[in-house]
């Protein structure tokens, strides 16, 4: 059976504006002019979410497989045709029973991977990580999760300041596991070790971060002046003002830089008492902070409402689409299956109004109900 899909179609090699998408079985059969179409909606590639905790009440941060299914279920529903688990900074347990519970989920195609923000990071930046479980990298448990994954750990976040983390860095990289940098308080020049040592993704730049100055640049501008590495932005009004959104999608280009939702279990949920990690969290009017200490905690954002918010900021709908698709995809080693309309790829699709709401979402040349 063949499905044939109208539209504004992005692709990545630029917008045909009245275009065609042939799906047949799960594959991505043509795209391609479609002169009589008529459907003015906007035909974008399924969200690729490389960094998120939870959603619609349901949370990856305790290892239970039953919530993850349910919280990829809601991203779903938003676009996000693939993303990767994101555990926060816990102990060696609780990370081990995450990897052998969300194991089968990737190999099942529920989620693309397992990503470790922590527990390997600055104490002086951890934001909304518990400080309790906060650790040196060590090559021990990092080969332990990596053979215990059997390929689905896919991402690693540490700061590059702690004892040992080149050396993890590397060992990850030798694992075809991408290395990120992020809540640190590194130095321009540590940062810049990191890099060489094969770290290509600046955990949710900006935030968790020592901050720019002219005379210490710090981990932002190694990050945004590095060609291949790929820097996270969370697009929420919140993380981010949109001058600097637009200033680092000036910087480093849309093909450098990957929206992300860093989503807790609040995400499409009301206000309310929530938890990230051990800790309490209080949302209030959609922004999650602890209750302790006001740190952002997260975020309450989708990826539909992450491009959305970019556009708003002056970025174009095509290089919004390309930083929540095709950007992520390539950063976390998935290009060559999602991420984009191109024939032969997974046949996965987010239909887009006028004012870029989710019309209909397709999965694997199937329509999500």
């Amino acid at each position: 059976m063949t499905i044939r899909v109208n539209g504004k179609v992005v692709t990545p090699s630029g917008v045909i504006g009245q275009g065609c998408v042939e799906v047949r079985g799960d594959r991505i059969s043509a795209v391609a002019e479609y002169p009589s179409a008529r459907d003015g909606h906007w035909i974008v590639p399924g969200f690729v979410d490389i960094h998120t905790h939870g959603g619609g009440g349901h949370t990856f941060t305790t290892g239970d497989a039953g919530q993850a299914r349910a919280a990829a279920a809601f991203h779903l529903r938003h676009g996000t045709t693939s993303l990767l688990a994101s555990l926060v900074s816990a102990p060696l347990e609780l990370m081990r029973a995450a990897t052998t519970a969300f194991a089968p989920l990737v190999r099942g195609g529920v989620l693309a991977g397992i990503h470790f923000e922590g527990p390997y990071l600055s104490a002086a930046r951890c934001g909304a990580q518990n400080p309790e479980f906060l650790r040196d990298p060590s090559a021990d448990e990092l080969t332990e999760l990596i053979k215990l994954g059997d390929g689905t750990v896919r991402m690693v976040t540490i700061a590059p300041e702690r004892a040992g983390a080149l050396e993890a860095i590397e060992l990850l990289t030798r694992h075809g596991v991408v290395a990120a940098v992020g809540h640190t308080d590194a130095t321009y020049e540590q940062t810049r070790a990191a890099l060489s040592a094969g770290a290509t993704v600046g955990t949710h730049l900006f935030n968790g971060m020592r901050p720019v100055h002219h005379r210490e640049p710090g981990p932002v501008v190694a990050l945004l002046s590095a060609p291949g590495v790929v820097c996270e932005l969370v697009a929420d009004g919140v993380h981010l003002h949109e001058g600097t959104l637009t200033f680092a999608t000036a910087t480093a280009g849309p093909e450098r830089c990957a929206l992300i939702t860093d989503a807790m279990a609040a995400a499409g949920m009301a206000d309310g008492e929530y938890e990230l990690g051990g800790q309490e969290v209080t949302v209030t009017g959609g922004v999650a902070r602890l209750s302790r200490d006001g740190a952002i905690a997260g975020s309450t954002l989708t990826m539909d409402a992450a491009l959305r918010s970019a556009v708003a900021a002056g970025v174009e709908v095509p290089d919004a689409a390309r930083m929540a698709s095709t950007t992520p995809a390539l950063a976390v080693g998935l290009r060559d299956r999602v991420g984009a309309l191109q024939v032969g790829l997974r046949a996965d699709l987010v239909v887009l109004d006028d004012d870029l709401k989710v019309v209909r979402v397709m999965r694997a040349g199937t329509w999500v109900e």
